[in-house]
C-alpha cells in the first residue's frame, strides 16, 4: 500500500496550502508547487499582500486566501473557504513565522516577546493544523511540513534569539505529536530546517537562496516517500533534533 502511494504522489499533481506564503521562502514555495501544476492556495495576514503575491506569479492555479495563523476565527473561515473550493487538500505547509529578537539574551528575555514568538511560531501551525485536518484526511496521501529552524535544535543550540530558537524547538514537538498522531491516517508530517537563507527575515548576507531553502520542502510535498513521518531534515535528510 504505501509503495503504491509513493508512486501516486511522485506522479500527480496535487492540492496544497502555504501559511504566510507572500513573501520569501513561502512564496517560493507556491511558485514552485504551480511550476509542477499544482493547485496552491497563498496564505497570509493581508488581502493586499497576499493578491500582489499571487499576481506576482502569472499561474492561474495560485489561489490568495487570507489567514492570520494567530487568529482562530480567521483560520476557522480560511478553512471554510477551502474547504468549499476543493474536497481534499494534500499538503499543509506551516511556513508564517517571526522572529523579532536578534539582540536579546535569555538571561533578560521578556514575557512578552516569548509569548508572540510562541502564538505566531508554535500555537499559530498547531491551530491551523487541528482546522485542515479534516481536509488532509480525505486525500490518499496527504503530507504536513512545519518550518522549523536549526536554531531550536536541542543538539548543538547555542544562545542567539532565544524567543524564536525555543519557540522553534517546541515546534518540532508539536511536529513529533501530529506525526505519531496521524500515521495511522496515513498523514506525513515532518518538520524542515531551511537553512540561513537570503528573505526580509534572514537578511542580505544569508548564504543560502530562497530557491535553496525551498528545495526540502518542495521534496517533501511532491517525491519523498510517504513512509518517510516525524523527522526534522534539511537538505532532505533527516538531521538530530
Amino acid at each position: 500500500m504505501t509503495g503504491l502511494l509513493d508512486k501516486w504522489r511522485s506522479r500527480s499533481s496535487g492540492i496544497a496550502l502555504v501559511t504566510g506564503a507572500n513573501k520569501g521562502i513561502g512564496l517560493e514555495v507556491v511558485r514552485q508547487l504551480a511550476a509542477k501544476q499544482w493547485r496552491v492556495f497563498l496564505s497570509g495576514r493581508s488581502l493586499d499582500s497576499i493578491e500582489r503575491a499571487a499576481v506576482s506569479l502569472s499561474a492561474p492555479s495560485v489561489t490568495p486566501v487570507i489567514l492570520d495563523v494567530t487568529d482562530q476565527e480567521s483560520i476557522d473561515k480560511a478553512a471554510k473557504i477551502v474547504s468549499e473550493t476543493v474536497d481534499h487538500l494534500d499538503v499543509l505547509v506551516n511556513n508564517a513565522g517571526i522572529l523579532d529578537d536578534h539582540d536579546d539574551s535569555i538571561l533578560d528575555l521578556s514575557v512578552d516577546r516569548l509569548r508572540r514568538m510562541f502564538e505566531t511560531n508554535t500555537i499559530g501551525p498547531l491551530l491551523v493544523t487541528q482546522a485542515f485536518v479534516p481536509l488532509l484526511r480525505k486525500s490518499a496521501a496527504a503530507r504536513i511540513i512545519n518550518i522549523s529552524s536549526g536554531v531550536g535544535r536541542l543538539t548543538d543550540m547555542g544562545p542567539a534569539v532565544p524567543a524564536y530558537g525555543i519557540s522553534k524547538t517546541a515546534l518540532n514537538g508539536v511536529t513529533g505529536k501530529f506525526a505519531a498522531s496521524l500515521k495511522s491516517a496515513v498523514i506525513a508530517v515532518n518538520a524542515v530546517d531551511p537553512g540561513w537563507v537570503r528573505t526580509e527575515m534572514g537578511g542580505s548576507e544569508a548564504p543560502r537562496s530562497v530557491e535553496e531553502g525551498a528545495d526540502t520542502i518542495v521534496w517533501l510535498a511532491t517525491q519523498a516517500p510517504q513512509s518517510m513521518t516525524g523527522l526534522f531534515l534539511r537538505d532532505r535528510k533527516p538531521i538530530p533534533w
